[in-house]
């Protein structure tokens, strides 16, 4: 049985993944939320899966270098300077990381960019996401990613290409773009649509998440995936098979 530890291990996602483990089979090593020390449960630990915050993932991806295990970043709200330090620590460990592990989102975002590849650049994109009211960063981790896989269809840049938050008079939509919107209330774990608008006829993509389970299983599948894989960035395409 593999020894998995869980970083953020007090929020209800932690409690999820500890939940997962032991439904999967496999053994909880420990966890720890802030101030926790990572070296520590990393030393302890064949795997570590992280779902804390962005301020502390440097100190988690080093634990998980220097213990020489893989870890899974399940953390939201990332920055560009986040995903530099996932890729310095890909070349000294396995990371696989992603703005959602949910199956049934990667098999989303695998879609989105099938359809946004095959229909072109004259059918319209539109993200649009809601959350519970407690969640804090917008687009979420989610949009983004399906967002990156409608620009990788289209062979764009999704930074370069992105619309958000309009409000007043915009103008009219520009060509090509991406297009995000961000609902919050009561108690929705996630649900995502990606609409595809084109000339007198959409296409609506969906997932709805129904419990935050979900991300914990396909947390604890990647963790298992990622077990004696070598030093490099992964994702959930590749636990998949996409």
């Amino acid at each position: 049985m593999a020894r998995i530890g869980i970083i953020g291990s007090e929020g209800r996602m932690g409690q999820a993944l500890a939940r997962a483990i032991a439904a999967a089979g496999e053994t909880l090593s420990g966890g720890i939320d802030k101030g926790g020390d990572p070296l520590a449960l990393a030393r302890t630990s064949d795997v570590l899966v992280d779902f804390s915050s962005p301020h502390a993932l440097e100190a988690n991806l080093d634990a998980a270098a220097a213990a020489g295990i893989p870890i899974v970043v399940g953390t939201t709200g990332l920055e560009e300077r986040h995903h530099f330090l996932c890729d310095h620590a890909a070349e000294r460990t396995a990371v696989l990381q992603t703005g959602n592990t949910s199956l049934g989102v990667n098999m989303l975002a695998h879609l989105v960019q099938e359809a946004a590849a095959r229909l072109g650049e004259d059918w319209d994109i539109e993200i649009v996401e809601t959350h519970h009211r407690m969640k804090v960063d917008a687009p979420s981790g989610t949009a983004l990613l399906l967002g990156e896989a409608a620009a990788r269809g289209r062979g764009i840049d999704l930074a370069a290409s992105s619309e958000r938050g309009r409000d007043g008079i915009t103008g009219a939509r520009q060509s090509g773009a991406i297009g995000f919107a961000s609902l919050r209330g009561g108690t929705v774990p996630g649900d995502h649509t990606v609409h595809l608008f084109g000339d007198h006829e959409r296409i609506a993509l969906s997932h709805l998440a129904e419990d935050r389970m979900i991300f914990a299983k396909g947390a604890i599948r990647a963790a298992q995936w990622l077990l004696g894989k070598p030093a490099a960035r992964y994702t959930m395409a590749e636990v998949l098979g996409l």
